[in-house]
């Protein structure tokens, strides 16, 4: 069964080649789309100030990190961990992108080479929901997801909050998929495979109200694209 990490990185500040650093690492383990507990949160000491803006972001101060490990001291701990998972990152480059710098700067291999993928659930956002607000926080108001918690950005919370915001995300694909995300097998319970063959689906036409919504997300689509839509033009 597929083991999916969904992560998150606090950072000291925006560029890792102009030597910000990460200085908070949360990890939330799936399985079968399910947490399972076995998650992964750890802070570390850049070794250097965070940036103001950043700073009042995430609220971790030098002071409170003085005392934590050093990223190299926890980097093959945490490779370890993430051998072989899928990773569900949201902006996946920008955390990527730090990531890989602290590892390169210890000489060790690209993490991209020790996990099965990444997916931006950023970027699938923006495809399910074209032309909306995609950050966690509308996400989350958007899916029903809690997130009164969220004072401040927290490595694990946001996590947590993603996990949540992912599973609601790829609802549809999972009634069409096991629980792996694999098409069903010939091994394949009677109670897991059902022949619809057998029932008269009744079809519901769509309420003014959802072709109103239907409409304003088609327009949407197509102001996005600067009016190159096809259908438009099919249409005129």
């Amino acid at each position: 069964m597929q083991r999916f990490i969904v992560l998150d990185t606090e950072t000291t500040g925006l560029s890792p080649d102009n030597g910000d650093r990460i200085i908070e690492l949360g990890c939330v383990e799936l399985v079968g789309r399910k947490p399972t507990g076995n998650n992964l949160h750890l802070y570390f000491n850049p070794e250097r100030d965070s940036h103001e803006d950043a700073l009042r972001v995430h609220g971790l101060t030098t002071q409170f990190l003085s005392d934590k490990p050093k990223f190299a001291e926890k980097a093959r701990d945490i490779l370890a961990y993430l051998q072989g998972a899928q990773l569900i990152i949201h902006n996946a480059p920008f955390d990527m992108g730090f990531l890989e710098k602290e590892f390169s700067l210890l000489g060790l291999p690209p993490l991209k080479t020790a996990v099965a993928g990444v997916t931006d659930s950023l970027a699938l956002a923006k495809e399910l929901f074209p032309g909306k607000r995609n950050s966690l926080d509308a996400l989350c108001d958007r899916l029903g997801v809690d997130n009164s918690g969220r004072t401040l950005h927290g490595a694990l919370l946001d996590a947590q909050l993603l996990a949540d915001v992912y599973i609601y995300m790829t609802r549809g694909q999972h009634a069409l998929l096991g629980d792996d995300g694999q098409s069903g097998s010939a091994h394949d319970s009677p109670a897991q495979r059902i022949d619809l063959r057998q029932y008269q689906l009744p079809v519901l036409p769509a309420s003014a109200q959802e072709l109103a919504a239907h409409e304003e997300t088609l327009a949407a689509i197509d102001k996005a694209s600067g009016g190159k839509t096809v259908w438009r033009s099919a249409q005129s």
